[in-house]
């Protein structure tokens, strides 16, 4: 009987051992098929979202591509024609330009805004959140002849101006770059509101109490605790206004005027005008690589920003 015990006594231990392996080694496996299958369901869930962006711009975009090697014959003489182009050169330099100021000026007035809407009284936040809103229920064409109203030389500015005396003849207000200025600014400060606003929410309390208690000023407190806190806020609402503002059409088209011409005016003229539909798409792409190429390189300098102190 002893013989017939320790013969059987290892195949109970060894039953026990693989049980026990399987215990300690199903966990592991539930947690890998768990995280494989949160990630084909994630997957799920963004394919439509990826087909999407795929469907409606991807495609078209490769399509204006092959247009700028074939049209009116297959080459790079598109390129040629547009790298030796003044007129495409200053149109561009001027879309820079005009895009960079309405930025600035879009960021710095919606920071004012944001701050107001997420630090103010109970009905200074209410009347700001308004003042944010109902720009959205408002079409882009609806605005652009308004600024039209109000800034053209029969105008209401100009009318109350030489009523009041102030000046001997109208200004030159619109159908120039200051009327471009002027609406497109308008239009993308309710955009810019909204990172600010959300960046100030994300601010804590109990450093500005501690600034306080130290001694700082109001002023100080806003310069060198407040805003650096809020500038991953300040870099997003830059880029997406400045990315936004390179493709305005109709805003400068009619407050321009003809006399303010920036890059997608000047698509549309080239393909519908002219019609140059091989050069118009050249300088769509041209566009599209610059955009990216300062995006990128925005984004190698603000990275450490947007993700923390030292990129953390």
């Amino acid at each position: 009987m002893r013989a017939w015990r320790a013969a059987l006594a290892p195949f109970p231990a060894a039953e026990a051992a693989d049980r026990l392996g399987a215990s300690a080694a199903s966990p592991g496996s539930v947690h890998i098929l768990g995280v494989d299958r949160a990630k084909w369901a994630a997957l799920l869930f963004v394919a439509p979202l990826l087909l999407f962006l795929i469907v409606v711009y991807v495609v078209p975009f490769v399509g204006v591509a092959a247009w700028s090697v074939t049209l009116p014959s297959p080459g790079l003489g598109q390129y040629q024609r547009l790298a030796g182009d003044p007129l495409v050169a200053s149109v561009f330099l001027r879309t820079l330009r005009v895009c960079a100021t309405v930025t600035a000026l879009s960021v710095a007035a919606a920071y004012a805004i944001a701050y107001v809407w997420v630090r103010g009284t109970r009905w200074q936040r209410r009347l700001t959140e308004l003042c944010i809103l109902i720009p959205f229920w408002i079409s882009v064409l609806t605005r652009a002849f308004g600024w039209l109203a109000v800034l053209s030389n029969r105008g209401l500015l100009n009318t109350w101006l030489e009523a009041a005396g102030l000046i001997d003849g109208p200004l030159q207000l619109a159908h120039n770059g200051f009327g471009v200025v002027v609406g497109m600014t308008h239009m993308l400060i309710p955009f810019a509101a909204f990172p600010l606003a959300s960046a100030m929410r994300a601010v804590d309390e109990r450093v500005l109490l501690a600034a306080r208690g130290l001694g700082a000023s109001r002023l100080r407190i806003f310069w060198q605790v407040f805003l650096p806190m809020t500038r991953s806020g300040v870099i997003g609402a830059a880029v997406i206004l400045f990315v936004f503002s390179l493709g305005f059409f109709i805003t400068p088209a009619i407050l321009g005027g003809g006399r303010s011409v920036m890059a997608s005016e000047l698509v549309y003229l080239r393909m519908f005008q002219s019609p140059d539909w091989g050069f118009g798409a050249a300088i769509s792409v041209a566009l599209v690589v610059v955009v990216g190429v300062l995006l990128g390189s925005l984004y190698r300098y603000a990275k450490p920003a947007l993700l923390g102190e030292g990129g953390r």
